[in-house]
């Protein structure tokens, strides 16, 4: 199996779009969750955009994944970029589904300084319950979600290691959703 961060581009009305296809869209992706497929997923806070962790077997899934979805089907996603994780660290457990934006999330992403000892220190930080998941793709970058809603300090986390090359590492607010 392979993990696959999804960068979701929303259309400019997807407020309105959204309307009729939210319902079917969660469901969807709650039983995709179930099947074991669906990772985590959620939308930056003003909705523009939106990042989803799939599992998948092959390259060939993604296209289905997310052309099947109600939202892309009803045009309130317009565009999305896959990029392919080469080690991942799963999270613990799979969260409730919070609807209201009550679980801020921050994403962070960059360069390591050092691979071997980012990756222990990934599974440190979810084990110090900093982080829910993340992985590395190829070349050494990280993208993993930082359990709090505070960009500098997510960003201390990483930094405080040493692993992180600090002045590339980036923090975005994102709305952990499931």
């Amino acid at each position: 199996m392979v993990v696959f961060h999804i960068a979701v581009t929303a259309a400019d009305d997807y407020l309105t779009r959204r309307e009729g296809h939210r319902r079917a869209h969660i469901e969807r992706l709650q039983g995709l969750r179930a099947a074991g497929i669906l990772i985590g997923g959620g939308p930056t806070p003003d909705g523009t955009t939106a990042d989803i962790f799939y599992r998948l077997q092959q390259p060939a899934q993604i296209k289905p994944a997310m052309e099947e979805d109600p939202y892309w089907l009803g045009g309130v996603w317009t565009r999305y970029e896959p990029r392919s994780f080469s080690q991942f660290v799963e999270p613990w457990e799979m969260v409730p589904v919070v609807l209201d934006g009550s679980r801020p999330a921050v994403l962070v992403e960059g360069p390591t300084d050092q691979h071997d000892m980012a990756q222990f220190a990934l599974i440190e930080m979810r084990g110090a319950g900093r982080i829910a998941f993340g992985g590395f793709f190829e070349g050494g970058g990280t993208l993993a979600v930082a359990k709090t809603a505070d960009a500098a300090e997510a960003l201390g986390w990483f930094a405080e290691t040493g692993f992180w090359k600090p002045d590339a590492l980036t923090a975005r607010p994102w709305l952990h959703v499931l």
